[in-house]
């Protein structure tokens, strides 16, 4: 029997707990031998990345043990942290030291990169018996140096640097040619970052040539043969290009699609296609949702079956098979994937997974100032319970981070953990995000705190406008980049009755004099260059207009975080007290820019919970209350 109670404040079996267990973070996943391995981030063990193999019996075991924990730092959001031989070697970057060791089977790790405590690696990838990685040296300058490795038992040697950015290196199968992917500062490498090819002599990259360039961004070079696959949007998507390394200037489109196969290079492993036997390529194509393909080799493509339409990349494959990682309805999970054949599960997320408890996702469009703006809804649902016949339901709406990520339409453990209890979630793609093309990724250029939030605003307002929400009880929450956009919508619209801001920017002046060198002129395309910009940045800073903040706001921040430092949020928490505005702040110790510990995650989840039910007027069982001054 359906129950009839109000709108959030439905019991339901999702804990936060159970939220929390059920989105784990994966760092990368490799056929080794007879077995499959992934790096997969243990919240129950403070957050740090162990690397689990499967037997070919299924059975599931850790190859690096606590209080090992693979992650690199490098760029500070890390990537291809570990790599592996088929005969059971890792490769591994410990996050404590920033070093690369290796750790053979029934040996303890041992060190291959020296302690100098200012050198990071990263991008570590395995080629043809080589160990590359990233490597990216502080302490030099203002600008650390970086550059492409090989590393050895004699420790590491360079390869080539010469850009401010270098990453995802390609070694040619007979070991005389790299190709990698270069940009300089003020580009961010989603804006224009190059394809160069270098010849190697004696262990070093003695010339090179930049094949790709104008205001285009390579990404993922691979060799096959003498031929080199990349990926490049001179057309405005992320396509396919094969190169032959003797003719630099023939570029070839491998099937063109209006969508994306690639995305924002804000970590170092990721790949979106894989070459496989019979000249056949697996990719990544994304609009909105991603779908995985296989590419013919006349250029036709087919759908592969894998349950994953969000956040979907190739982490490896060998022949036929493929290993897939990415988020479907109900859980983010590694899946092997063989063209013919049902996809398998490797790893994922477990607890409730009943598809009754999780919302269907609804595409939304809605004409806003810029142009058109894409989102996903997810109306409360339970098999349990109903709201009263004359009440519209809360809702929240996310906005994700970078701001170039972008969200599919998959209903994750957090938005079921909402919608479970009657509260529904509005998922947006505002102008600026990934996945629809340059134009739309670009329409922020120079208009971030003004774009981002209209969008938001038009979302939001649009699902109220077709009776769908409580346009009393809408709150907006997001993180980072997202937590910019949450306190700019507060200040810059009245669209919303609440927001919770996770280590959001308010001050983007003092961010751009605080942050890290990887985003240290990233606000040069999002607002426009310092000084010459300065009043800009002034005039779009949540903080300039401290008299705006009028609603309710819960503020969550971690107390390691090097990329959007605690003085933010504290800052807001001061001009939210001047003002006698309700709000809480949190701050979480040893967490950085994106909580990783099981405790942290379960407690942000409930206060979330628990501050709507406060501010919007409703009961939530079982958590406590959030203390707001």
């Amino acid at each position: 029997m359906v129950a009839t109670l109000p709108y959030g404040s439905w019991p339901s079996p999702l804990s936060a707990a159970w939220a929390a267990a059920a989105s784990p973070r994966f760092e990368g996943a490799a056929f080794v031998g007879p077995e499959i391995w992934w790096g997969q981030s243990i919240p129950a063990e403070g957050g740090r990345t162990a690397v689990l193999r499967r037997a070919a019996d299924g059975t599931v075991t850790p190859v690096l043990p606590a209080p090992w924990s693979a992650r690199s730092q490098v760029h500070e959001y890390g990537g291809g942290s570990w790599a592996a031989t088929a005969d059971g070697r890792l490769y591994f970057v410990e996050k404590s030291d920033q070093r690369v060791w290796l750790l053979e089977p029934g040996a303890e790790p041992r060190a291959l990169t020296p302690a100098d405590g200012v050198t990071r690696y990263g991008g570590l990838r395995l080629q043809s018996g080589v160990l590359l990685a990233v490597a990216e040296r502080h302490g030099e300058g203002a600008v650390p140096r970086r550059s492409i490795v090989t590393i050895t038992d004699d420790g590491p040697r360079e390869l080539v640097a010469g850009s401010t950015f270098l990453a995802q290196p390609a070694l040619s199968p007979d070991g005389s040619r790299l190709a990698w992917i270069a940009w300089n500062h003020p580009d961010m490498p989603w804006d224009r970052a190059e394809l160069r090819i270098g010849r190697i002599d004696d262990g070093v990259v003695t010339d090179w040539t930049a094949v790709t360039g104008g205001r285009t961004a390579a990404l993922q070079p691979e060799w096959v043969g003498d031929e080199l696959l990349y990926l490049d949007d001179p057309d405005g998507r992320w396509n396919l290009w094969r190169l032959h390394a003797d003719d630099p200037l023939r570029h070839e489109p491998v099937s063109p699609a209006d969508a994306d196969t690639g995305g924002p290079l804000w970590v170092l492993g990721p790949r979106w296609y894989a070459p496989l036997h019979g000249e056949r390529i697996a990719a990544v194509r994304t609009n909105g949702a991603d779908r995985l393909e296989l590419i013919a080799p006349d250029g036709t493509a087919s759908a592969l079956d894998v349950p994953a339409t969000a956040r979907v990349l190739i982490e490896d494959a060998d022949g036929e098979r493929l290993l897939v990682s990415g988020a479907a309805t109900g859980i983010t999970g590694i899946w092997l994937v063989a063209p013919g054949a049902a996809p398998e599960l490797v790893a994922g997320g477990g607890g409730q997974t009943d598809a009754e408890w999780y919302p269907a996702a609804r595409e939304l469009t809605v004409d806003g100032t810029h142009g058109t703006v894409h989102a996903y809804d997810y109306p409360p649902t339970s098999p349990e319970h109903t709201g009263p016949a004359d009440a519209l339901p809360p809702y929240l709406v996310f906005v994700h981070g970078g701001p170039t990520a972008h969200v599919g339409g998959v209903a994750d453990s957090k938005i079921a953990y909402f919608t479970s209890r009657g509260i529904g979630v509005l998922d947006v793609n505002y102008g600026g995000s990934s996945g629809y093309g340059r134009a739309y990724r670009e329409r922020l250029r120079g208009q971030w705190g003004v774009v981002d939030v209209i969008d938001v605003a038009a979302a939001a307002s649009g699902l109220a406008a077709a009776g769908l929400a409580d346009p009393e009880r809408i709150a907006i929450e997001g993180g980072s980049a997202g937590g910019w956009t949450v306190l700019g919508a507060l200040v810059g619209t009245d669209v919303f009755g609440a927001g919770i801001s996770r280590y959001g920017v308010g001050d983007v002046r003092a961010l751009a004099a605080d942050t890290h060198d990887f985003e240290a002129r990233y606000f040069d395309g999002l607002i426009g260059p310092l000084p010459e910009a300065e009043s800009v940045y002034l005039e779009r800073s949540p903080l300039s207009r401290p008299e705006r903040f009028r609603v309710p706001l819960l503020l969550q921040q971690g107390a390691e975080d090097a990329v959007v430092p605690p003085s933010q949020a504290e800052a807001i928490r001061d001009a939210l007290a001047a003002r006698g505005v309700p709000h809480a702040y949190v701050l979480y110790e040893g967490e950085g820019h994106g909580f990783r510990r099981a405790e942290t995650i379960v407690h942000a989840l409930e206060s979330e919970l628990a501050f709507l039910g406060q501010v919007f007027g409703f009961e939530t069982p079982g958590v406590e209350p959030v203390t707001l001054v």
